[in-house]
């Protein structure tokens, strides 16, 4: 909607006044007879109403209204003012009632126009609106996307589209209209209508890449894949630089066994300054699934991971470290880990890979320090205590192991399994104290929860 323009005047102080004539009231004639005393009457209760207005006290700017009109019948604004401040007391009647009265008395204010469809608009009465922004297009060209807006709303959407098309002929394409064309083909199911529609755009302007990249796009929704991986050729024989293409060419070539080539358009999207992180992050994690079963291209995943955005990104280190761990090579997936939580130091579950890595690479001193630092942090995970009694048993110091066991015990909820290894791992600690009794009676309480194999 366009219901700006005439705050404006509101903020020059003379809210159309100057403009019109209808009201015959000169405010600034010094009153000295009966006349003078009814202007001054007038402007008195006018910039009353104004005020109280200004204050919400809606009800008050009506009353004032109400008494200006008293005075004259014919002033439109004083309708327009009085319609706003009823939608402001939700009388919605008496608020469509006083914006048409301020229409019929000036049929071409495109405010008080502007003022009625927003109002029916924000009442959903869409057949009203629709008839009322008809007569504000003659202002102006976006109030045409309003009414194509309108009859997507109505479901009327081959006038919605005819519209569309109007206006693109006119003043070439532009994103909101494309959004708001969208949004009609998938409403209404047509498809087939959007791609041809975009087959025209990329006929009538070949060396457009974003018409290619929508067509492609849309073919591939469509699964026609031959079709979206023929455009994309297309695209790359008219604009051999272009780099968003192979968004959707190293797709294609994954799938037909292309490795290469796949490979080189990987490389190519995560080199880009043009397209987004999260694009590239679905392309390395797409080559990370395709090297765990060509892992003769593991050199070229890696190379492509460092690329990313020119340094290294926390979501592609952590998709390497997963990777690493797939393929059981845990020195080099707690690399990966590692590097990663330098990126975000906050992602827990990073941290937890890197401490159980460092558990099973028997880096106890490294799992000790860090499992403590990380308490400070996350002083309620059962996890990171009974990480830190192995790596204190391991390190002989079975007293400070079941210090923290028997505080992160208490944290476990609905977790026998984890419960269970508290309990071995405070019966190891009371064996190397040598209470066999303890140790003993901790083995059997982890005997009595353990979940059956």
């Amino acid at each position: 909607m366009k219901n700006k323009i005439y705050i404006v005047f509101f903020l020059l102080g003379v809210l159309l006044f100057p403009q019109v004539n209808y009201a015959q009231v000169d405010f600034n004639k010094k009153p000295d007879d009966d006349l003078g005393n009814f202007e001054d009457e007038f402007q008195e209760l006018f910039y009353e109403a104004l005020k109280q207005k200004g204050i919400e006290n809606y009800d008050r700017s009506v009353e004032a209204l109400l008494k200006c009109i008293a005075l004259d019948k014919e002033v439109p604004v004083l309708y327009f003012e009085l319609g706003k401040n009823y939608s402001k007391l939700k009388n919605f009647g008496a608020a469509e009632d006083a914006l048409k009265k301020a229409v019929s008395l000036e049929p071409n204010n495109e405010w008080f126009l502007d003022e009625l469809y927003g109002f029916y608009a924000s009442q959903n009465d869409y057949d009203k609106a629709i008839k009322t922004v008809k007569q504000l297009v003659k202002y102006h060209p976006d109030y045409k996307e309003d009414l194509a807006s309108l009859y997507l709303k109505t479901k009327k959407y081959d006038d919605a589209l005819e519209i569309l098309d109007a206006l693109d002929n006119e003043l070439g394409i532009s994103i909101s209209r494309d959004i708001l064309r969208n949004r009609i083909y998938e409403a209404s199911g047509r498809k087939e209508d959007q791609i041809e529609n975009l087959e025209k755009r990329v006929e009538n302007n070949p060396n457009k890449e974003s018409n290619y990249l929508a067509l492609i796009f849309r073919y591939s929704e469509n699964n026609e894949k031959d079709k979206a991986f023929e455009t994309a050729k297309e695209l790359l024989k008219i604009n051999p630089n272009s780099q968003v293409v192979h968004l959707a060419l190293y797709k294609f070539y994954l799938d037909d066994n292309e490795a290469e080539k796949a490979i080189e358009s990987m490389k190519i999207v995560v080199k880009s300054t043009k397209i987004k992180p999260e694009a590239k992050l679905k392309v390395l994690s797409d080559f990370v699934n395709f090297v765990k079963n060509n892992p003769e291209y593991e050199s070229d995943l890696v190379e492509a991971t460092n690329m990313v955005s020119g340094s290294n990104n926390e979501k592609s280190l952590s998709e390497l470290g997963e990777y690493y761990l797939s393929k059981n090579d845990k020195p080099k997936a707690l690399k990966y880990f590692q590097d990663a939580l330098k990126q975000d130091s906050n992602n827990f579950g990073v941290l937890r890979n890197i401490l159980l890595l460092e558990i099973d690479l028997q880096q106890y001193e490294e799992a000790s320090q860090k499992s403590m630092e990380a308490l400070e942090k996350y002083p309620s995970q059962p996890i990171l205590y009974l990480i830190n009694g192995v790596a204190l048993n391991q390190l002989n110091k079975p007293d400070d192991a079941i210090e923290s066991l028997e505080i992160g015990v208490d944290y476990i909820i609905d977790d026998t399994e984890m419960e269970a290894d508290f309990y071995k791992q405070l019966s190891k600690a009371y064996t190397l104290l040598n209470n066999t009794a303890k140790a003993k009676a901790f083995s059997d309480k982890a005997k009595q929860i353990q979940p059956p194999n």
